[in-house]
């Protein structure tokens, strides 16, 4: 029988690698001037303090049956789908005070129960339904392997509900701004702020566009494509790469450093 060598270098194990979790994010439009609500997230939490578009995990209820009454115009989207919308909803409405819901006369709804922890509660409560049909998919990026935590996040635009004042949770979220995205997009080239590669490549994208309207059209009008950015180490830093085909105009963030970490890249 062959004896096992005590002193031989234990065998090396490949990396676990992080399953991507799947989540949901909303760009809230309004006109007038054209701008998009962004929030700024408490300072211990994930993404701490960078400016964000409203979102987050989808939950296990996101996928249950009963939100079947409460949502209108989601023929033929499957359950995963329907948790997304769901989930961007709910987290938006969290994170914000904006209930994206309507009543039989098309009306805009609002929250009229005190407790705001149940999302499914508060829209029954509201006499209003989700509307799927006035969301507009609009991207879908997935963390890099390597990551430790990974996110698999769809991106949807929906317009801001009439009547409705946004209003900062005070625990997930400490602020919240209406910007025009070329004004954002200028404060962070100039170092103004915080803000992801896939947060500001969608606000390069949605500045192409001038009125809800208009964003709303080209985000239908335009082909889905999932973009997994990769990860290299370059000469001095560290390069977040995309493919040209994804449509953003630009294809790789490079963050110069000395001792290179690998960046947040969604």
């Amino acid at each position: 029988m062959t004896q096992a060598n005590p002193t031989a270098a234990p065998a090396k194990v490949a990396p676990e690698v992080a399953v991507p979790r799947p989540a949901a994010t909303i760009l809230v439009l309004r006109d007038d001037p054209f701008e998009v609500l962004m929030v700024r997230r408490h300072g211990n939490g994930q993404f701490a303090s960078a400016l964000v578009f409203p979102g987050g995990l989808v939950d296990p209820s996101d996928r249950d049956e009963s939100w079947l009454p409460l949502i209108a115009g989601a023929e033929g989207v499957d359950t995963e789908e329907r948790a997304l919308v769901i989930a961007a909803c709910r987290e938006t409405f969290e994170e914000s005070a904006l209930l994206l819901a309507r009543d039989d006369q098309d009306r805009t709804v609002g929250c009229t129960v005190a407790d705001r922890s149940d999302f499914r509660a508060v829209v029954a409560a509201s006499g209003g339904r989700l509307m799927f049909d006035e969301l507009a998919h609009f991207g879908h990026w997935i963390t890099p392997p390597g990551a430790p935590k990974r996110f698999d996040t769809h991106f949807f635009l929906a317009a801001a509900p009439a009547g409705q004042e946004a209003a900062a949770d005070g625990s997930e979220t400490l602020d919240f701004e209406w910007v025009q995205p070329h004004d954002l997009l200028a404060r962070a080239k100039d170092g103004d702020l915080s803000i992801l590669f896939p947060t500001r490549l969608n606000l390069k994208r949605l500045a192409e566009s001038d009125s809800v309207a208009s964003a709303m059209a080209a985000a239908r009008a335009r082909e889905r494509f999932t973009v997994t950015p990769r990860v290299e180490k370059r000469e001095g830093g560290i390069a977040v790469v995309i493919p040209a085909e994804a449509g953003y105009g630009e294809t790789e963030n490079f963050h110069p450093q000395s001792n290179p970490k690998p960046p947040r890249a969604a």
